[in-house]
């Protein structure tokens, strides 16, 4: 099969990390293993989920959304965070798609550039008020502001704007966003040699697809270019499937919930592995007669991440603001 086109570069920086990696190994029979059983059972992707997201259909919704990804990182610990939505306690990202909406819902200007420019650590500690405090509130505070400098300084507070200038093309959008909102960049270094993956900054990009339902803001031309959108949750799966192989040194750090250090090698190799896993996973499925984009094997296996059982073996802990 035939290399698809790579505009971000990560895939041609992954691979390098993957061709030389010590801590994490790729098994061909498990890709192929997990691939027959994808397609035997017609497996599709999660549907946009329109309960806990906020949505009010016009360009307000594309801040919404930029808000939800600039803070969509980093929700592991102990005690959870965890919020209430409809007598439900949820954590996570669900969490936080909760607690965004119940602010806006209530009238929080989250959709304004102005307010987020001015944000502090108070007003953002209500907005995601909940059991426990979420990690890295501070963290989070300046990423707001950072957003909100960058809507009103470049975009005249319209995300929008910054859709349309992509020109219906996902990967330049990532680009515009990496470049104007600096800790969307999710770039690294292994071995000397720089790894991009740009997480958050692709995820966004497949969001509004979603919340849009693939019009308007959520047209783009270019979405089988994206890769997976490297986390601790799809590497998770993807070991449980026996897709993913790691050192048992790992595998005891894991066990023992033991923090992996951000930009360390092993941690580095779990993420672009991620990467090549399931774009090894989407071109078996084509050989099968299964068309997927990378994305959306995903929502697949993030989807499923949600519903392991409590005796498979953690995700890795790294405690950074990319994922």
């Amino acid at each position: 099969m035939a290399p698809r086109s790579d505009p971000l570069g990560v895939l041609a920086t992954t691979r390098h990390v993957v061709d030389q990696a010590t801590w994490v190994r790729i098994e061909p029979t498990g890709i192929a293993a997990l691939a027959d059983d994808l397609a035997g059972r017609d497996a599709t992707p999660p549907a946009w989920n329109r309960d806990l997201h906020w949505s009010d259909g016009n360009e307000r919704m594309a801040n919404y959304l930029l808000v939800l990804d600039a803070l969509n990182f980093s929700f592991w610990g102990e005690p959870r965070w965890r919020v209430r939505h409809d007598d439900v306690l949820l954590d996570g990202y669900w969490a936080l798609a909760a607690a965004l909406t119940r602010a806006l819902t209530r009238g929080v200007p989250l959709d304004d550039a102005r307010y987020l420019a001015a944000i502090g650590r108070d007003q953002l500690g209500e907005i995601l008020a909940g059991e426990h405090e979420i990690p890295l509130l501070a963290e989070r505070v300046q990423i707001l502001r950072e957003v909100g400098h960058g809507l009103r300084d470049r975009w005249d507070g319209r995300f929008s704007d910054a859709i349309a200038a992509a020109g219906r093309r996902g990967t330049r959008l990532v680009e515009i966003v990496s470049a104007d909102f600096p800790s969307f960049r999710d770039v690294t270094v292994y071995r000397g040699a720089e790894v991009r993956f740009y997480k958050r900054a692709q995820i966004l990009v497949s969001d509004l697809h979603g919340a849009f339902g693939g019009i308007g803001p959520g047209t783009f031309d270019d979405l089988a270019e994206l890769t997976a959108f490297a986390d601790y949750k799809v590497p998770q799966v993807l070991h449980h499937l026996g897709v993913l192989d790691y050192a048992p040194q790992l595998v005891e750090r894991l066990a023992g919930r033991v923090e992996i250090p951000a930009g360390s090698p092993d941690e580095v190799e779990i993420r672009a592995a991620t990467i090549w896993a399931v774009e090894e996973l989407r071109r078996a499925l084509a050989e099968r007669g299964r068309t997927f984009d990378a994305y959306q094997l995903d929502w697949l296996l993030w989807d499923a991440g949600q519903r392991l059982d409590a005796g498979v073996l953690p995700y890795h802990r790294t405690r950074t603001i990319c994922y």
